[in-house]
């Protein structure tokens, strides 16, 4: 069991920047691929970004050279980086923890991100 919480969300102006944190607990962290998605009302969670143990980083086109994910496994914590945010940017945010099978599949409970004037 893995106990994903997220913080670091708010209001910020279009052109802004904002840094996610989660923190993990409960299990090896090593196990698992950590990422970030986010999710609209009314449309599908999408994956952000994610990474792997040893700092292999992928990111979704819509957001590549903008935003960053990086983990500090010593203290069990997966960050996301974004500058130049966007209006179109603006949605909750969760935390994902991936152990390759749905048994070993985590989520947080999501932080919302505003992008506006």
């Amino acid at each position: 069991q893995v106990r994903l919480v997220e913080s670091g969300g708010g209001l910020v102006q279009p052109g802004g920047s904002l840094r996610l944190s989660c923190a993990a607990s409960g299990s090896t962290f090593s196990r698992y691929v950590m990422g970030w998605s986010r999710q609209t009302p009314g449309k599908q969670r999408d994956v952000v970004a994610r990474i792997t143990y040893g700092g292999s980083e992928t990111y979704a086109d819509s957001v590549k050279g903008r935003f960053t994910i990086s983990r500090d496994n010593f203290n069990n914590t997966v960050y996301l980086q974004m500058n130049s945010l966007k209006p179109e940017d603006t949605a909750v945010y969760y935390c994902n923890a991936d152990g390759g099978n749905s048994a070993m599949n985590y989520w947080g409970k999501g932080t919302l991100v505003t992008v506006s004037s």
